[in-house]
């Protein structure tokens, strides 16, 4: 990475001299855009070294100018460019996606902003607020708005609204706030600021912020006082343990004889990977890893029983079918997870999380708490209890061959008759690595190879699996992988997609070779939308409009993509391997390239892994001519009344071995990933 962009965003800087000297008077004359500015830049947080110094909270600003931000809000960025840097980006949803990534990779630690004009370039962010909203993720938005003045009223791109003068396109982003407010005065910024900083900083609350800036108001000044614009170092908050939720939850697992751990992003979050690992290890407890939580525990750690769920290894929902206990540790347990509330079939849910809204779900006992504190407070307490030893026997003996599989799996032989499949392109990619493949960071985001790697991917420690599976946006990866790369820049970060979400968004490809930041991009064509092409087929429906075979089409056919030409027309190094042999050795080509590499591969739009799964609730039409349809229905039907059985017994107390027996089956499973 460039590394006089390195130096900008992630490096410990002093404090400015000019803002130092302007702090000197009672009050400072800004204007608007200026005091927010100024005001982000003055935010410090301790760095994670333990060395005692300190580096900026925010890493710098992402910005397309437009009108609405570039007189105001852009001259602001300049006068305090070398305090808080400005990046450039090429579209806006992708820079948002950019932003967050850099969040996660730096769990939550640290943040960026995002600058827009008004009009297309504020809507562009809505997908990716509703995405940082979803995963829990800081990010702050400043959009520009229209004229409070209203004086040049319509400007050019202002929606108008019929009922409500007030509106604007901002509004679209309330919904997928966290906080939400219209500066429309700047002495508002005196409150909003430190409002808009709790929320990011608070692991209850955490989430996308946005301040819309009418563009008027960015240029208009006022006198604010010189202490708001102290250098201050941000505490982040999490709740500390109350101890009757702890008591309460000790009752409860006292109880346990067959208890596991569903890890979630929140372990990471907390920094409570150390925590996990030790009450897991004490107390003889399985440990499963969501999306958001693997690499929580390291892939070789004993009790790690892999991923869970609809994407899930078999140990681990073999183990979460027969659990008595679920503790549910910082995930928030949506479908993917819990099988569409169809694996935890005899376990009672004890939810540890930050946010209590997360911590009762699945009608669980709740723990509202900073992961880490809580893990801590529990491991204090059970010092006399313990998973049974048959229990945690059978855990190891499954996660073993779990991992025997995965190795098996990674590294099957390829038949040169036919496409290699993703758990092939996975075991060349991490086989690359001369030093340990666990150093690297993968990025992805949806289709296929979210479940593939959810399974597969071998990682060693937190932050080495980044898989944006929250809101499953397809766009994400190459912008989110830039985003990594940012934050992490002495690590090598491997954004693998497939050519449906290449196709969605690419442009950031022209922005890391721009910053110098290096990826290495595999994508894997299957000439379509493969994922939805199986789930579609799975509910009974004919392929169509998913892969290109099955699409309408012009009569020069479907196009014959050269995603290797296009990634180089866009600044970086690129080509096309035939087989898994080939990608070996151009993943090697790749990782000694200074620049941005990616590397194109053909696939099978057909094979997945077939180890594990679960059912995953995905409704089928109850009218269809076609019969594949109808008995499509019918299955769907069968679940669903075994889903309403296990609920019923589970409210008497009552057992019902077998009543789902179906759901997990891989022999006609709806999972799309399968």
């Amino acid at each position: 990475m460039n590394q006089r962009i390195a130096s900008a965003v992630n490096e410990s800087q002093p404090a400015s001299t000019h803002a130092a000297h302007m702090a000197s008077g009672q009050t400072v004359r800004l204007t608007a855009a200026q005091a927010l500015v100024r005001y982000l830049a003055a935010q410090r947080v301790a760095c994670e070294d333990g060395s005692g110094r300190t580096e900026p909270l925010f890493g710098g600003v992402f910005a397309i100018f437009g009108h609405g931000n570039v007189a105001g809000l852009g001259e602001a960025l300049y006068q305090w460019r070398h305090e808080l840097p400005t990046l450039r980006a090429h579209n806006e949803q992708a820079m948002a996606h950019t932003a967050i990534a850099y969040a996660k990779a730096q769990l939550r630690r640290r943040m960026m902003a995002v600058t827009t004009s008004i009009g297309p370039g504020a809507t562009n962010l809505v997908t990716a607020a509703a995405l940082a909203h979803v995963n829990r993720l800081p990010i702050l938005l400043l959009p520009g708005d229209i004229f409070v003045s209203r004086a040049p009223d319509p400007v050019l791109q202002q929606i108008e609204d019929t009922h409500d003068g007030g509106l604007s396109a901002n509004d679209a982003l309330k919904p997928v706030s966290r906080y939400f407010d219209r500066i429309v005065h700047p002495a508002q910024l005196l409150t909003a600021l430190p409002r808009a900083l709790r929320v990011l900083t608070d692991a209850a609350l955490c989430g996308p912020v946005t301040l819309a800036l009418p563009q008027d108001v960015q240029s208009a000044a006022w006198d604010y006082p010189a202490s708001f614009f102290t250098p201050r170092l941000v505490s982040f908050h999490a709740p500390a343990p109350v101890q009757a939720e702890i008591d309460a939850a000790l009752a409860q697992l006292h109880r346990a004889k067959r208890p596991l751990i569903v890890a979630g992003g929140g372990v990471l979050y907390s920094h409570a990977s150390e925590a996990l690992q030790s009450l897991a290890a004490a107390r003889g407890i399985p440990v499963a890893e969501t999306q958001a939580g693997k690499g929580a525990l390291a892939w070789d750690d004993p009790l790690n029983v892999g991923a869970i769920g609809v994407t899930g290894s078999p140990a681990a929902n073999a183990l979460a079918h027969d659990a008595d206990y679920i503790l549910a540790i910082g995930t928030r347990l949506q479908d993917f997870t819990t099988g569409s509330n169809s694996l935890f079939q005899h376990a009672h849910v004890i939810g540890i999380n930050a946010n209590s809204f997360d911590a009762i779900k699945h009608d669980g006992l709740a723990v509202q708490a900073d992961v880490r504190l809580a893990l801590i407070a529990l491991a204090d307490e059970l010092v006399n209890w313990r998973a049974e030893a048959n229990w945690t026997a059978h855990a190891l003996q499954l996660a073993g061959e779990w991992r025997a599989s995965v190795d098996h799996l990674t590294h099957a032989p390829q038949d040169r008759s036919c496409l290699p499949y993703d758990a092939d392109v996975i075991g060349a990619v991490q086989r690359s690595s001369s030093r340990s493949p666990t150093d690297d960071i993968v990025v992805c985001a949806a289709g296929t190879l979210p479940a593939e790697l959810h399974k597969l991917w071998r990682a060693g420690q937190p932050g080495a699996y980044h898989v944006e599976y929250g809101y499953s946006c397809m766009g994400y990866e190459i912008a989110g992988g830039l985003g990594a790369k940012l934050a992490r820049p002495d690590r090598e970060v491997i954004v693998m997609l497939g050519d449906g979400s290449y196709l969605m968004m690419n442009s950031e490809i022209a922005t890391s070779v721009m910053l110098g930041a290096k990826l290495i991009i595999v994508v894997l064509d299957n000439r379509g939308y493969g994922c939805i092409n199986r789930l579609q087929q799975a509910c009974g429906g004919a392929p169509f409009n998913n892969l290109f075979d099955d699409c309408a089409q012009g009569p020069l056919g479907a196009p014959r993509i050269d995603f290797a030409s296009h990634a180089r027309s866009l600044g970086a190094q690129a080509e096309h391997v035939a087989n898994v042999a080939e990608l070996e050795a151009a993943m090697q080509r790749a990782r000694a390239s200074s620049r941005t590499y990616l590397i194109s591969i053909d696939t099978d739009p057909t094979r997945t892994t077939e180890d594990g799964g679960w059912w995953w609730e995905v409704a089928v039409p109850e009218v269809s001519s076609r019969a594949n349809v109808r008995e499509a229905r019918k299955q769907y039907d069968e679940r669903l009344a075994a889903r309403s059985r296990r609920e019923k017994s589970s409210g008497t107390g009552e057992s019902d071995d077998g009543a789902d027996s179906s759901i997990g089956s891989n022999a006609d499973n709806d999972n799309p990933a399968q």
